[in-house]
């Protein structure tokens, strides 16, 4: 709303919509994201690596997938790392 109102030539920061929007009891229509909630169909797996102790190099890996919001699209930042090292 803020980018629409400003393209109409309404001088207007996200703070005062947002005041004006909740003040109208207006919201938003895009639901905000599930990411920790399963799925009821997949499986789950046992995590195997509970108790154990990353004792030498090469020993457990791990891999961590971080996405970031470009202009017009995503980025993928991976990163693997050893957990002995890390």
């Amino acid at each position: 709303m803020t980018a629409v109102l400003r393209q109409a030539g309404v001088p207007v920061n996200g703070k005062r919509v947002q005041t004006a929007m909740r003040a109208m009891g207006l919201q938003g229509l895009v639901p905000g994201p599930a990411t920790s909630a399963p799925h009821p169909t997949h499986p789950i797996y046992p995590y195997w690596l509970r108790g154990v102790a990353a004792a030498h190099p090469n020993h457990v890996w791990g891999i961590d997938i971080t996405s970031m919001r470009l202009r017009g699209s995503w980025m993928y930042l991976v990163a693997v790392l050893d957990w002995f090292s890390r």
